[in-house]
């Protein structure tokens, strides 16, 4: 899969991120950054690129995450650090407003993101 900074590669990140759950969960594997970014990048996913997502996105690689139906801050995080780092782009280049719209279309009846946005009326 080639990232991309646009909404539909969001919402097959987010899409993509359940099923590596899944996959490693069946695995009896732990659902880390570190676990996913191998599964993603295979021989890219060096002890480099992956201490410098863990570093973008505030989280350890052993640690392990919930499911991205029920909390999905540290998943925003770890996909805003993803596509970062992949693109090789800042923090602050990545578009917010279509990676949080894009984990409502992936997500539709879960848990809401909770960035505490001011609302124009």
């Amino acid at each position: 899969m080639k990232i991309q900074n646009n909404k539909e590669c969001f919402v097959q990140l987010w899409l993509r991120l359940e099923r590596t759950r899944r996959f490693l969960e069946g695995q009896c594997k732990r659902f880390c950054i570190r676990n996913v970014l191998k599964s993603w990048f295979g021989l890219r996913a060096t002890d480099d690129f992956i201490w410098e997502v863990c570093t973008k996105c505030g989280q350890e690689g052993w640690n392990n995450l919930p499911p991205p139906m029920l909390c999905p801050r540290p998943h925003r995080e770890l996909l805003r650090a993803i596509v970062s780092v992949a693109l090789g782009i800042g923090m602050r280049k990545v578009h917010l407003p279509e990676l949080d719209s894009a984990y409502k279309i992936a997500f539709p009846n879960s848990t809401p993101l909770n960035v505490n946005k001011k609302k124009r009326k």
